[in-house]
Protein backbone atom coordinates (compact mmCIF):
# COMPACT_ATOMS: atom_id res chain seq x y z
CA UNK A 1 0.00 0.00 0.00
CA UNK A 2 1.48 3.33 -1.47
CA UNK A 3 2.48 6.02 1.13
CA UNK A 4 0.49 8.89 1.24
CA UNK A 5 2.95 12.23 0.09
CA UNK A 6 0.74 15.14 1.79
CA UNK A 7 2.90 17.79 -0.10
CA UNK A 8 1.47 16.71 -3.15
CA UNK A 9 -2.50 15.58 -2.07
CA UNK A 10 -4.60 16.59 0.07
CA UNK A 11 -3.01 19.55 1.72
CA UNK A 12 -5.49 22.20 -0.05
CA UNK A 13 -8.62 20.32 1.27
CA UNK A 14 -7.45 18.79 4.40
CA UNK A 15 -8.42 21.52 6.83
CA UNK A 16 -12.04 21.24 5.53
CA UNK A 17 -12.57 17.92 4.42
CA UNK A 18 -11.66 17.02 8.10
CA UNK A 19 -13.27 19.92 10.55
CA UNK A 20 -14.59 20.05 13.45
CA UNK A 21 -17.51 20.77 15.16
CA UNK A 22 -16.73 22.85 18.31
CA UNK A 23 -18.58 19.74 20.52
CA UNK A 24 -16.35 17.47 18.35
CA UNK A 25 -13.11 19.24 19.40
CA UNK A 26 -14.21 19.68 23.58
CA UNK A 27 -15.11 16.15 23.52
CA UNK A 28 -11.35 15.69 22.59
CA UNK A 29 -10.15 17.78 24.76
CA UNK A 30 -12.00 16.63 27.75
CA UNK A 31 -10.91 13.11 27.38
CA UNK A 32 -7.44 14.24 26.55
CA UNK A 33 -7.67 16.32 30.05
CA UNK A 34 -8.89 13.10 31.90
CA UNK A 35 -5.79 11.43 30.89
CA UNK A 36 -2.85 14.23 31.15
CA UNK A 37 -1.26 15.48 34.90
CA UNK A 38 -3.99 18.35 36.76
CA UNK A 39 -1.19 21.03 37.15
CA UNK A 40 -0.93 23.46 34.39
CA UNK A 41 0.49 24.38 32.36
CA UNK A 42 1.84 21.56 31.26
CA UNK A 43 4.42 21.52 27.65
CA UNK A 44 2.75 19.36 24.82
CA UNK A 45 4.29 17.80 21.72
CA UNK A 46 1.50 17.22 18.47
CA UNK A 47 3.07 14.59 16.78
CA UNK A 48 1.78 14.20 13.02
CA UNK A 49 0.24 17.85 13.78
CA UNK A 50 -0.93 18.38 9.66
CA UNK A 51 -3.13 21.32 9.11
CA UNK A 52 -3.20 22.00 13.27
CA UNK A 53 -6.72 20.54 13.84
CA UNK A 54 -6.08 19.75 17.34
CA UNK A 55 -2.70 22.37 18.25
CA UNK A 56 -4.51 25.53 19.48
CA UNK A 57 -6.81 23.48 21.15
CA UNK A 58 -3.92 22.24 23.51
CA UNK A 59 -2.37 25.16 23.91
CA UNK A 60 -5.86 27.03 25.45
CA UNK A 61 -6.42 23.97 27.74
CA UNK A 62 -3.11 22.46 28.60
CA UNK A 63 -0.40 25.00 28.11
CA UNK A 64 2.33 25.34 25.38
CA UNK A 65 2.23 23.17 22.31
CA UNK A 66 4.49 22.29 19.79
CA UNK A 67 3.38 20.73 16.54
CA UNK A 68 5.85 17.95 14.73
CA UNK A 69 4.81 17.82 10.86
CA UNK A 70 7.52 16.30 8.41
CA UNK A 71 5.10 17.47 5.14
CA UNK A 72 5.84 21.46 4.48
CA UNK A 73 2.72 22.07 2.51
CA UNK A 74 0.42 20.87 5.64
CA UNK A 75 3.09 22.64 8.21
CA UNK A 76 2.57 26.22 5.82
CA UNK A 77 -1.52 25.71 6.02
CA UNK A 78 -1.19 25.11 10.02
CA UNK A 79 0.97 27.97 10.30
CA UNK A 80 -1.18 30.40 8.75
CA UNK A 81 -4.51 29.32 10.19
CA UNK A 82 -4.27 27.56 12.94
CA UNK A 83 -2.29 29.84 14.76
CA UNK A 84 -1.94 30.34 18.96
CA UNK A 85 0.16 32.14 20.97
CA UNK A 86 1.05 29.04 22.67
CA UNK A 87 1.49 26.84 19.30
CA UNK A 88 4.59 26.72 17.70
CA UNK A 89 5.24 24.35 13.94
CA UNK A 90 8.18 22.83 13.67
CA UNK A 91 9.66 20.29 10.59
CA UNK A 92 10.13 16.97 12.20
CA UNK A 93 9.02 13.45 12.13
CA UNK A 94 7.83 11.16 15.34
CA UNK A 95 11.66 9.01 14.76
CA UNK A 96 13.13 12.43 14.38
CA UNK A 97 11.57 15.40 16.59
CA UNK A 98 13.77 19.02 16.35
CA UNK A 99 13.24 19.24 20.32
CA UNK A 100 15.49 18.88 23.68
CA UNK A 101 15.31 15.71 25.54
CA UNK A 102 13.32 15.14 28.57
CA UNK A 103 11.43 18.84 27.52
CA UNK A 104 7.90 17.78 27.39
CA UNK A 105 5.05 16.73 29.64
CA UNK A 106 2.87 14.87 27.14
CA UNK A 107 2.37 14.27 23.28
CA UNK A 108 -0.21 13.44 21.23
CA UNK A 109 -0.05 11.08 18.16
CA UNK A 110 -3.67 11.66 16.63
CA UNK A 111 -4.47 9.27 13.49
CA UNK A 112 -0.88 9.80 12.81
CA UNK A 113 0.82 6.62 14.09
CA UNK A 114 0.23 4.56 10.83
CA UNK A 115 2.19 7.41 9.02
CA UNK A 116 5.01 6.55 10.69
CA UNK A 117 7.76 4.43 8.84
CA UNK A 118 10.04 3.46 11.33
CA UNK A 119 7.58 2.54 14.49
CA UNK A 120 10.75 1.46 16.73
CA UNK A 121 12.56 4.14 15.98
CA UNK A 122 9.76 6.50 16.76
CA UNK A 123 8.71 4.43 20.42
CA UNK A 124 12.30 5.48 21.55
CA UNK A 125 12.54 9.14 20.19
CA UNK A 126 9.01 9.98 22.08
CA UNK A 127 10.79 8.52 25.19
CA UNK A 128 13.80 10.86 24.77
CA UNK A 129 11.40 13.92 24.48
CA UNK A 130 9.48 13.41 27.16
CA UNK A 131 10.03 14.00 30.92
CA UNK A 132 10.39 10.79 32.95
CA UNK A 133 6.39 9.90 33.60
CA UNK A 134 5.50 11.64 30.55
CA UNK A 135 2.33 10.09 28.57
CA UNK A 136 1.79 9.54 25.06
CA UNK A 137 -1.70 9.83 23.96
CA UNK A 138 -1.99 7.65 20.67
CA UNK A 139 -5.29 8.01 18.81
CA UNK A 140 -5.08 5.25 16.00
CA UNK A 141 -7.40 2.29 14.89
CA UNK A 142 -6.34 -1.40 14.92
CA UNK A 143 -6.87 -3.43 12.97
CA UNK A 144 -8.86 -6.21 15.53
CA UNK A 145 -10.40 -3.38 16.51
CA UNK A 146 -11.74 -1.12 13.68
CA UNK A 147 -15.14 0.68 13.57
CA UNK A 148 -17.82 -0.19 11.30
CA UNK A 149 -17.60 3.88 9.56
CA UNK A 150 -21.18 4.82 8.22
CA UNK A 151 -19.88 5.77 5.36
CA UNK A 152 -17.57 2.70 4.41
CA UNK A 153 -20.52 0.79 3.14
CA UNK A 154 -20.80 2.79 0.24
CA UNK A 155 -18.05 1.55 -1.81
CA UNK A 156 -16.63 -1.58 -2.62
CA UNK A 157 -13.96 -2.92 -0.92
CA UNK A 158 -13.88 -0.45 1.81
CA UNK A 159 -13.81 -2.02 5.21
CA UNK A 160 -10.86 -4.05 3.88
CA UNK A 161 -8.90 -0.97 2.36
CA UNK A 162 -9.68 1.28 5.30
CA UNK A 163 -8.29 -1.12 8.07
CA UNK A 164 -4.80 -2.70 6.03
CA UNK A 165 -2.60 0.42 6.67
CA UNK A 166 -3.29 -0.29 10.92
CA UNK A 167 -1.61 -2.92 12.97
CA UNK A 168 -3.58 -5.03 15.26
CA UNK A 169 -3.05 -3.68 19.36
CA UNK A 170 -0.69 -6.15 20.45
CA UNK A 171 1.32 -5.41 17.56
CA UNK A 172 1.23 -1.76 18.80
CA UNK A 173 1.94 -2.28 22.64
CA UNK A 174 4.64 -4.85 21.92
CA UNK A 175 6.06 -1.48 20.15
CA UNK A 176 6.41 0.30 22.43
CA UNK A 177 6.65 -1.97 25.78
CA UNK A 178 10.77 -3.10 23.84
CA UNK A 179 10.98 0.60 23.97
CA UNK A 180 10.25 0.83 27.91
CA UNK A 181 7.29 2.03 28.14
CA UNK A 182 4.38 0.69 29.65
CA UNK A 183 0.96 1.11 28.90
CA UNK A 184 -1.51 2.78 31.46
CA UNK A 185 -4.91 2.01 29.29
CA UNK A 186 -6.97 1.47 26.51
CA UNK A 187 -10.42 2.99 25.77
CA UNK A 188 -13.10 4.44 23.69
CA UNK A 189 -14.14 8.30 23.29
CA UNK A 190 -17.14 8.82 21.71
CA UNK A 191 -17.22 11.92 18.83
CA UNK A 192 -20.61 13.40 18.58
CA UNK A 193 -21.89 13.94 15.18
CA UNK A 194 -20.95 16.15 12.74
CA UNK A 195 -24.78 17.04 11.60
CA UNK A 196 -26.10 15.11 8.28
CA UNK A 197 -25.08 12.75 6.41
CA UNK A 198 -25.64 14.85 3.28
CA UNK A 199 -22.66 17.44 5.35
CA UNK A 200 -20.62 15.01 5.79
CA UNK A 201 -20.98 13.99 1.99
CA UNK A 202 -19.41 17.31 1.40
CA UNK A 203 -16.33 17.12 3.28
CA UNK A 204 -16.16 13.52 1.90
CA UNK A 205 -15.83 14.96 -1.76
CA UNK A 206 -12.57 16.55 -0.71
CA UNK A 207 -11.34 12.73 -0.19
CA UNK A 208 -9.24 13.71 2.78
CA UNK A 209 -9.30 10.25 3.67
CA UNK A 210 -6.63 8.06 3.10
CA UNK A 211 -8.87 5.40 2.44
CA UNK A 212 -9.96 7.03 -1.13
CA UNK A 213 -6.17 7.61 -2.09
CA UNK A 214 -6.28 3.27 -2.44
CA UNK A 215 -9.45 3.08 -3.95
CA UNK A 216 -9.59 2.13 -7.26
CA UNK A 217 -13.50 1.98 -7.36
CA UNK A 218 -15.69 5.09 -8.35
CA UNK A 219 -17.86 5.56 -5.82
CA UNK A 220 -21.63 6.68 -6.44
CA UNK A 221 -23.56 6.53 -3.07
CA UNK A 222 -26.88 6.67 -3.05
CA UNK A 223 -28.08 10.17 -2.55
CA UNK A 224 -31.45 8.90 -0.84
CA UNK A 225 -29.08 7.61 2.04
CA UNK A 226 -27.39 10.93 2.89
CA UNK A 227 -30.43 13.29 4.62
CA UNK A 228 -29.94 10.89 7.80
CA UNK A 229 -28.57 12.05 11.01
CA UNK A 230 -24.70 11.39 11.06
CA UNK A 231 -24.11 8.65 13.93
CA UNK A 232 -22.39 9.46 17.10
CA UNK A 233 -18.59 7.03 16.77
CA UNK A 234 -18.36 5.57 20.07
CA UNK A 235 -15.09 3.08 18.68
CA UNK A 236 -12.45 6.11 18.60
CA UNK A 237 -9.49 4.11 20.02
CA UNK A 238 -6.82 5.87 21.71
CA UNK A 239 -3.98 4.40 24.48
CA UNK A 240 -2.55 6.47 26.89
CA UNK A 241 1.37 5.42 27.57
CA UNK A 242 3.76 6.30 30.20
CA UNK A 243 6.78 6.73 30.09
CA UNK A 244 8.86 4.91 33.18
CA UNK A 245 9.73 7.58 35.97
CA UNK A 246 13.52 7.14 36.56
CA UNK A 247 15.36 6.09 40.06
CA UNK A 248 17.28 8.67 42.09
CA UNK A 249 20.30 7.18 40.12
CA UNK A 250 19.13 7.61 36.53
CA UNK A 251 18.36 4.16 35.37
CA UNK A 252 14.47 3.16 34.38
CA UNK A 253 12.09 1.40 35.74
CA UNK A 254 12.30 -2.07 34.61
CA UNK A 255 9.20 -3.40 36.05
CA UNK A 256 6.66 -1.99 33.35
CA UNK A 257 3.11 -2.58 34.38
CA UNK A 258 1.04 -3.54 31.10
CA UNK A 259 -2.82 -2.11 32.10
CA UNK A 260 -5.34 -1.59 29.33
CA UNK A 261 -8.47 -0.20 30.73
CA UNK A 262 -12.03 -0.14 28.94
CA UNK A 263 -13.88 3.07 29.13
CA UNK A 264 -16.72 1.65 30.34
CA UNK A 265 -15.27 -0.86 32.92
CA UNK A 266 -13.30 1.81 34.48
CA UNK A 267 -11.93 5.22 34.63
CA UNK A 268 -8.74 5.75 31.74
CA UNK A 269 -6.46 7.08 34.13
CA UNK A 270 -4.74 4.04 35.46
Amino acid sequence: MRRIDYDTEQYEDYARGRALTEQQLQAWISAFGALLPERRPLAGLDVGSGTGRYTPALARAFGPVTGVEPSVRMREIAQAQSQHPGARYLAGSAEDMPVPSGSADYALMFLSWAHVQDKPRAARELARVLRSGGRLLLRSQFSDHMPRLWWLEHFPRSFEVHAAPFQPLHEVIATFTSAGWRVASFGSVIEPSSGTCGDMLKRLRLLTHSTFAHLTTSWRPASAAWNRPSPQIPTNRHLQIRRPCSHSNGASNPNWALRLADQSARPLIA
